[in-house]
Order: C-alpha cells, then structure tokens, then sequence
C-alpha cells in the first residue's frame, strides 16, 4: 500500500519528553513530503499552542499543510492559519461540565478558540503544561464570562486514571450527546459527539481526495483510538498505554523519545518507495 497522508498526535508520540521534535523525526517526515506525503499533526490542544512545533518540523505558515486541533474540533490550513472546519460545544454543555466537576477532586480546563482557561491550577499541573501552551487561570465558580464565546470542550485533570473513570461512569446522565476521551494519563476530556481525531482524519482524507485506507494513524492513548481505528494502518508507539496496544495494528519499537515516528516513516513510507 502507498501511503499518502500521516496523522499524528503530538504530545508522547511526535515530541519526546522534552517537548521537542526528535531529529530522526524530523529528517523523516522532511523525506516523506519531498514524496508528496501529507504530514499533519493531530493534538487535542489548540493550533496556537503548536506553532513551535511546526517551525520544527518546517510547515509553518506552508500552503496546502493541515493541522486538526481540538481533537478534531478544528481543522486549520497552515497558510495564514485558515480555518477550514470548528465544531465546539455548547455553552450550556460547557456550564454543565464545569458546575458538576466543582464536586471532583479535578483540575479544568476550558478551551475557546484562542485560549485555555483553567480552574483549580495546581503545580503538577502547571508543570505538565509549562512549554506546551499558555493558560489563563480563573477563580470563579461559575463560567458567565465566557458567555458569548465560542467552547471547543472541557477537560478534567487527575493523574489517577482510575478516577477519572469513576467520574465516567458518574456523568453518563449528561454525556449522551458528547465524544469522551483521555490523554496525557491525566485527562478526561469532553467533546462534542461526532468531534474526535479520526473524524478530523477522514474529513481532511476527503478534502484531499486521499482514501481512507491511504492513510497512517499514529498515537499513545485513547483519545487517538478513533484516528487509529480510521486509518488504513493505526500505530501506537513503544510508550503507548498498555490498553491501547492490542487496538493498533502495530506497535513501533521507538518511544517518543527514540524517534517513533521517523521508524513509521521509514518502514512503511520511505522503505515502499525504494521499490
């Protein structure tokens, strides 16, 4: 199968701990695009906070390149950074979210389109974020100014996962109508229903021309379940959370931090055109 399009999550797959874009990644995706395949980056944060990113690996502000943001919320050209697609929540969904997550032991993020509010900032927290994106830490118990405002989702924060399932399982009476997933073995997050990375794959394949099945996934947890499964090969790397392994077609032996997506390059893109 010749490949076409490469989505990959970001934070834990393309970049390492560090946060920075490993060199075996970037010589292969700058390999893969002089072959005319697509490099597009798929993170469940927002496209202002992955600017860095695409400097890195030399799409920034390039015509006819994507990003899907948001978790698929969003899907942006980096040519003047046009939005081609936003789907957010409610504002009432967002309200509901926030009020009953007052009653967790829950850090929360909100995200509109060009910021991320959080509540209850904690340092572990901060920490994490430090270098990934910028925040805006509020104090009020209730989201009245963000009314008017355009909400992609909602985000818990707890490092125990088992928690944050328990807290599944306790908001299954509002979460109908929602696309719930986890990342960063710290977050629940809460998108609308139908919003979710593989989504954002197969309306940009589409947009493309590309065929669904022309297409790479690449992740390490279960909010890339979805592009995964959508893809015509889905990867996990070497890190990825044990649970999701058995999901994927095939796990890299890189982690993050050893270059793994330069491995999925080279043997299934790089590796295919020599013949």
């Amino acid at each position: 199968m010749k490949y076409k399009m490469i989505v990959s999550d970001l934070d834990e797959t393309l970049l390492n701990s560090d946060r920075k874009v490993a060199a075996r990644n970037v010589e292969a995706i700058k390999r893969a695009r002089e072959l005319g395949v697509k490099f597009v980056p798929a993170t469940g944060r927002g496209y202002i906070s992955i600017r860095g990113t695409l400097e890195e690996i030399g799409l920034r502000d390039m015509e006819n390149e994507y990003v899907i943001s948001f978790n698929g919320g969003a899907i942006t050209e980096n040519k003047g950074e046009r939005l081609l697609y936003f789907q957010g929540i409610s504002f009432e969904k967002a309200e509901e979210l926030f009020s009953r997550g007052l009653s967790y032991d829950v850090c929360m993020h909100v995200y509109t389109k060009d910021k991320v509010y959080v509540y209850r900032l904690n340092q572990d927290e901060s920490d994490y974020v430090k270098g990934r994106m910028e925040m805006q830490e509020f104090f009020t118990d209730d989201l009245h100014f963000l009314r008017g405002q355009e909400i992609v989702k909602v985000i818990y924060v707890n490092t125990d996962w088992h928690y944050l399932k328990n807290i599944e399982d306790d908001l299954r009476d509002i979460t109908g109508d929602l696309d719930v997933s986890y990342s960063s073995n710290r977050y629940i997050e809460f998108n609308q229903k139908g919003v979710n990375k593989g989504s954002g794959l197969l309306f940009l394949a589409d947009l493309l021309g590309i065929r669904p099945e022309e297409t790479i996934a690449v992740g390490d947890n279960f909010n890339d379940l979805s592009m995964i499964c959508a893809a015509g090969l889905g990867v996990g790397v070497q890190n990825t959370v044990p649970d999701l392994k058995p999901l994927c077609d095939v796990v890299t032996d890189a982690t993050c931090d050893d270059g793994a997506i330069g491995e999925v390059i080279e043997k299934y893109v790089l590796s295919a055109a020599e013949f």
